[in-house]
């Protein structure tokens, strides 16, 4: 959800001190490659007819429910290492969201409405059984997540959100944040009929390195890309997770519309925006699309809210860093 590519018409910032970057490697402690068939064994794959789309998820545990929500260009994989930590305990489920990979693929733009992907959430905890649940999200899942945890606060017992920014924040720094407008520049190629053509291009080029270079320390391996491309190469999956963009009233302003119309959002009533649930953020700060400003304020919106900053984790940092974003939540959610 939350990068963008050199070639694009804006600013792109890269890190250039490398300084002590093999001590924070071997502090990382990163957990080996989860892809393979053996690991995955340990998971049941399962569909669910709900809200008038087929999601397809994949579970292991038993136990109260830990829902993980995957963002752009991902789809279920990226929870792998939480699921086998958390399935320890839990019922832990990662989904694949409308749109996506194995998931039904509706063809409105209208159909990537956050209503439609809030019921997708919710009526998805029904089918698993469970009227209140953990809800573990990043990036365009943290968007769903965070409206969620707005209108229905009472199916939470707690929320972590990990490099995603609460709406009314983001509509903020895309308003008054000449940065943050030039890091979200890659929302209005999205946005446009040519996304699919660009993104697709070069056995999808510009979405391998978006994942792996461009400020990434996610570590590449063959096998993983291979099945990246083949849930990116699913029919209309590509189209499937750009209407999210597409149906967000939420992007940077290229018109005097544009700035009335996500005014009018900022300014909405604050209780609006408040969430109700104790909540965890997570934000890897080498993040180079959504960057710190998007922390500031936010505990306004909170009656309990933890914050904690990764100084050396990107957008990817679930990846990047999984004992430790695994350590946090643990903690957290046995608080």
């Amino acid at each position: 959800m939350f990068w963008h590519r050199e070639r694009l018409e804006f600013t792109f910032h890269f890190l250039s001190d490398r300084t002590g970057e093999i001590e924070k490697q071997k502090r990382r402690k990163a957990l080996p490659d989860k892809n393979s068939k053996e690991i995955s064994d340990a998971f049941q794959s399962s569909f669910a007819e709900v809200n008038g789309v087929r999601l397809h998820y994949v579970s292991t545990g038993q136990g109260k429910l830990v829902m993980f929500v995957h963002g752009f260009p991902q789809y279920w994989a990226q929870w792998e290492n939480q699921l086998i930590e958390f399935g320890k305990t839990h019922k832990a489920v990662a989904l694949d969201m409308r749109g996506y990979n194995l998931s039904s693929k509706p063809s409105d733009v209208e159909q990537y409405n956050i209503k439609e992907l809030i019921e997708d959430l919710r009526a998805l905890a029904v089918h698993l059984g469970h009227k209140k649940f953990i809800l573990v999200a990043h990036d365009w899942g943290g968007a769903v997540a965070w409206s969620f945890a707005m209108r229905h606060p009472e199916w939470l017992e707690k929320l972590i959100i990990i490099n995603a920014p609460h709406p009314a924040i983001f509509a903020r720094e895309l308003l008054y944040n000449t940065a943050q407008q030039k890091a979200s520049g890659y929302m209005i190629l999205f946005r446009s009929p040519e996304a699919e053509q660009e993104l697709s291009a070069n056995n999808y080029a510009w979405l391998r390195d978006a994942l792996f270079k461009w400020g990434s320390k996610w570590e590449y391996t063959e096998e993983l890309q291979n099945k990246y491309i083949t849930a990116w190469s699913q029919p209309g999956a590509l189209t499937g997770g750009l209407n999210y963009y597409r149906a967000s009233p939420i992007y940077p302003p290229t018109s005097n519309e544009d700035e009335r119309r996500i005014k009018e959002i900022m300014n909405l009533p604050r209780e609006m925006f408040a969430v109700k649930v104790p909540t965890l953020v997570i934000w890897g700060e080498l993040d180079q699309a959504l960057l710190v400003g998007n922390l500031t304020g936010l505990e306004e919106y909170f009656d309990d809210l933890t914050i904690e900053r990764i100084p050396d984790g990107s957008h990817w940092v679930v990846q990047e860093q999984p004992e430790l974003v695994n350590s946090l939540i643990r903690e957290f959610i046995s608080q």
